[in-house]
């Protein structure tokens, strides 16, 4: 015997009573079992076609006339198609129950589960963009669309239909057709099985099969808000909310763009302005303070090569940390040192931020820094390499800065 789905014709039932046709076990741990019982009648929804499934309780009572109260855990169907609901206790079979549905869970299901149809029939009237898929998130929910892109003033034109279609509360009913009556009405999407379809009819906009749950009216979804758009393999997948979930939405934002506003300070509408002027403000401080720090390498690349005496191979090794630098500085130096200048090795390292050490040789000597780097930064903890004329490497520890600096000296000389 097949369970009657009783939110086929009513997606607001939130209380029902139902026999038990049979309970089977279907995990142990221990003491824990978890049971999945079938029911003659059912207003529980199971996951299917995008749509997650209801939560709740049923209750019953014992022989000896205790209560008995199970959590629906879990709504299922089988290969056979047969509806289960997996429960944390057993119920026996042949007991009557009492059926409850989160009633707040339904409404949101039911809110954006109608709220798709719409938004998927909206963009078909308007730019015949099917959907290829939906789903429905616990916060955010999905359509696929087979197309290549989307502007934004086709999204707002979508979102904008919607809501008129929403606001005008058309009448939203179910009808039984079969598989023949179907096609001969045009319906867009038709599922791939024979005998009696599901139809859900919004007034004079679309006409769809489907079993999920849906509202009576468009009036009951609220309100519709899109929340952005991403490539996908398909097509595009355009995010979007409804009803609560959409004020819920609109709050968060709201209070967002205050605190931000706050932190300039300035009114939310000035907010685009006054971020673009800081960001631009911002790179020319960055681009201002680049140029400083070139002139500061340049002028320490030159006292440097002054102070630093050539040693019986007619090189320069120059070697120094540098403890209120950073690694782009020590970078940057180490270029000015070698480039355009022969016979220079620097030797270099910076102990702000994670240590790290920077080698580099002028172009006229045949040293191999990157080599030398992978060795003694490796020994000591670290990772490193580069090229025989530049190098770069970090180590765990400030102190084995000056170990692998020392090192690398006494291989030099």
């Amino acid at each position: 015997m097949s369970t009657d789905r009783l939110y086929y014709n009513d997606s607001c039932l939130h209380e029902f009573t139902a026999h038990v046709l049979d309970v089977k076990e279907l995990k142990r741990e221990g003491t824990h079992c978890t049971w999945a019982v079938k029911l003659d009648r059912t207003a529980f929804y199971p996951t299917s076609g995008g749509q997650p499934f209801d939560l709740g309780k049923l209750a019953t009572e014992s022989k000896s006339g205790v209560p008995l109260e199970a959590a629906v855990e879990d709504v299922f169907e089988d290969e056979g198609g047969e509806v289960w609901h997996r429960l944390n206790k057993v119920l026996p079979p042949g007991a009557e129950v009492r059926g409850s549905i989160d009633r707040e869970r339904r409404r949101d299901h039911l809110q954006q589960h109608t709220g798709q149809h719409l938004l998927s029939a909206a963009f078909i009237e308007l730019f015949n963009a099917k959907t290829v898929s939906f789903h429905l998130g616990e916060q955010i929910s999905t359509i696929d669309l087979a197309v290549q892109s989307l502007p934004r003033e086709d999204l707002a034109r979508a979102e904008r239909l919607s809501n008129e279609i929403i606001a005008e509360a058309r009448p939203i009913s179910i009808r039984y057709v079969t598989r023949e009556e179907a096609q001969q009405m045009g319906v867009r999407k038709l599922p791939e099985r024979e005998g009696e379809i599901r139809l859900i009819d919004i007034q004079a906009f679309d006409l769809n099969a489907c079993g999920g749950t849906h509202a009576r009216s468009t009036g009951q979804i609220g309100g519709l808000m899109l929340r952005g758009t991403e490539k996908v393999k398909q097509g595009i997948r355009v995010e979007f909310v409804c009803g609560l979930r959409a004020v819920a939405s609109a709050r968060r934002d709201f209070e967002i763009l205050g605190e931000a506003a706050a932190l300039y300070p300035s009114a939310p509408a000035e907010l685009p302005a006054n971020i673009a002027k800081q960001r631009d403000e911002a790179r020319q401080a960055q681009k201002r303070e680049a140029r400083v720090l070139e002139e500061l390498a340049e002028l320490k690349a030159r006292q440097l090569l002054r102070d630093t005496p050539s040693d019986s191979r007619n090189r320069k090794l120059i070697v120094q940390t540098f403890e209120d630098r950073d690694a782009n500085f020590v970078k940057l130096l180490a270029q000015r040192l070698t480039r355009g200048n022969p016979g220079v090795i620097a030797l270099l390292g910076s102990s702000q931020g994670s240590p790290a050490v920077v080698f580099a040789r002028s172009q006229d000597l045949d040293t191999d820094l990157g080599s030398l780097v992978r060795d003694l930064v490796g020994a000591a903890g670290g990772r490193g390499g580069g090229g025989k004329d530049f190098a770069q490497g970090g180590v765990p520890e400030v102190k084995q800065l000056q170990v692998v600096l020392d090192q690398a000296r006494a291989r030099l000389q």
